[in-house]
């Protein structure tokens, strides 16, 4: 069901590599479609292109606050099905186009509907697996974005062949397809026991945890830890009955390392050079490939490529160290697209005698780039906003990192276009610097949440240094049949 939520919601990126939107893998496509430019005459890059773009993430931007709204107050599944509404009214705007400020504000409904998606979803992914399986189900939710890219790719790159306007309005409309699925499935999904034990429905949720945790016994001493956790660390009359009020995340010390980490990995996980993936076509010109044909079976080459990366890294999700992974992923993502930089400023050089040699390297470094930050990001993109706010705080926590994410998806899609156009690989320079930043940040300040529950990452954040007690050893562990046992804090990792 979230994979399904994560299609949907991606009519792009995320992203994803993990890109904003798979609306961003369609549009990269699209945009380089003749019929597409001979309706709109919008270029490939641009200001125009720009304001395609982007009026995705301003939609997005304006419609989180909402997505909070309707999640903390209607619940889970409401939020999923109103988000997947909003998402197809925004594809019949767009797809039926004939000019570009109705194709704009098509755009600018999608971002709107994704917004509401992606406050319900993921929260609802974190929240209903068992502790042991948490890492695993909210990594895989967010490679859910695959599910979406490779399609789009795909589809793209087949419509491509059609002499006429369906070759880009029918991928447009084909996006549409997982909303349908989640408006009709989201009925015969539960919902999450977190969100019913804060709204006063405790029966409801022992039962859920009973059925969906304990194998029907309420008794079940894994059943029993996670009711009393609840319990304690939920209250009926929190912060998530009081739709503006934002305050603990500034003056209390656990709130500000919370949404500390929900901006870094917000932030990261969007301006690490994956924003580059918006216009891989114009990248794969760069380096020599000018047939459309060509840049289009490319494309759909790296997003499967990032999708062997994404799903290795969701398979060791719940026993990976979150902390270290992005430290030497960071740099790692660093050292690629250095490395595609300079093959590309050789390539320059060269004017009109193109060495293969250089060219293949080009690419190869940067599908190296997009399989590494697959790995490194786009399962915890999911998996660190979710650990890291508790559950009165998490749809409004989740509400501000959607902002977050599509101010750089605006960044990303606005200003992307213009500087490829202008200084072309040289964009490229300013994120191996940018990420050389992100690593010594996550080395500061990345608090270690691998291997606890929910409840008990609250202790870690009312440490005074949060970084420091995440890397001692946990009171619960899990054992190799996969059930929970105790464990007391002993020593330093």
């Amino acid at each position: 069901m979230d994979m399904m939520v994560r299609f949907c919601g991606d009519p792009r990126r995320l992203t994803d590599a993990d890109e904003l939107d798979n609306s961003g893998s369609l549009l990269t496509g699209i945009v380089a479609m003749d019929h597409f430019q001979s309706t709109f005459h919008s270029g490939k890059t641009g200001t125009i292109v720009a304001i395609m773009f982007s009026l995705y993430t301003v939609g997005a931007m304006v419609g989180s606050p909402l997505g909070a709204i309707v999640s903390d107050r209607y619940g889970r599944k409401i939020g999923m099905f109103s988000g997947a509404v909003v998402i197809i009214v925004g594809m019949i705007i767009a797809s039926t186009a004939f000019t570009i400020p109705q194709f704009v504000v098509g755009r600018f409904v999608l971002g709107f509907g994704i917004s509401i998606v992606t406050v319900a979803a993921p929260a609802y992914a974190v929240e209903i697996p068992p502790p042991h399986w948490r890492g695993r189900t909210t990594g895989f939710y967010n490679c859910g974005w695959f599910g979406g890219a490779i399609p789009a790719a795909a589809v793209v790159y087949g419509c491509n062949k059609i002499d006429s306007d369906f070759s880009w309005r029918i991928p447009l409309i084909i996006q549409a397809f997982a909303c349908v699925v989640v408006i009709f499935g989201v009925w015969f999904v539960p919902e999450s026991p977190r969100f019913l034990m804060a709204n006063g429905r405790e029966e409801e949720a022992i039962a859920f945890l009973a059925k969906y945790h304990g194998n029907g016994d309420p008794n079940s001493r894994l059943v029993q830890l996670e009711v009393e956790e609840m319990k304690e660390g939920i209250r009926q009359d929190g912060i998530d009955k009081r739709p503006f009020d934002y305050r603990p995340f500034i003056f209390s010390h656990s709130g500000r390392w919370r949404i500390a980490q929900v901006l870094m990995i917000s932030v990261f996980g969007q301006f690490s050079g994956n924003g580059l993936g918006y216009f891989n076509t114009t990248i794969f010109e760069i380096i020599g490939i000018d047939s459309v044909e060509q840049q289009l079976a490319y494309n759909l080459l790296n997003s499967v490529l990032s999708a062997v990366g994404a799903l290795t890294a969701v398979a060791f999700t719940d026993t990976m160290p979150r902390r270290k992974v992005l430290i030497i992923g960071t740099l790692l993502s660093a050292a690629a697209l250095a490395t595609n930089s300079g093959l590309s400023a050789a390539l320059d050089a060269q004017g009109d005698h193109i060495q293969d040699s250089y060219a293949k390297g080009a690419l190869a470094s940067y599908f190296l780039f997009n399989i590494i930050f697959s790995f490194t990001y786009t399962p915890l993109q999911g998996v660190i906003p979710t650990e890291a706010l508790e559950t009165t705080t998490r749809a409004k926590g989740l509400a501000a990192s959607s902002v977050v994410v599509y101010a750089m998806g605006f960044i990303n899609q606005f200003a992307g276009p213009i500087a490829l156009g202008n200084i072309e690989y040289k964009y490229i320079y300013v994120f191996v610097g940018w990420d050389v930043v992100e690593a010594i940040l996550w080395y500061f300040f990345g608090v270690e949440s691998q291997g606890r529950t929910l409840e008990q990452l609250e202790w870690v954040y009312n440490q005074p240094n949060p970084v420091k007690a995440s890397l001692k050893v946990d009171k619960v562990i899990v054992q190799a049949d996969g059930k929970v046992a105790e464990k007391v804090v002993t020593s330093n990792a």
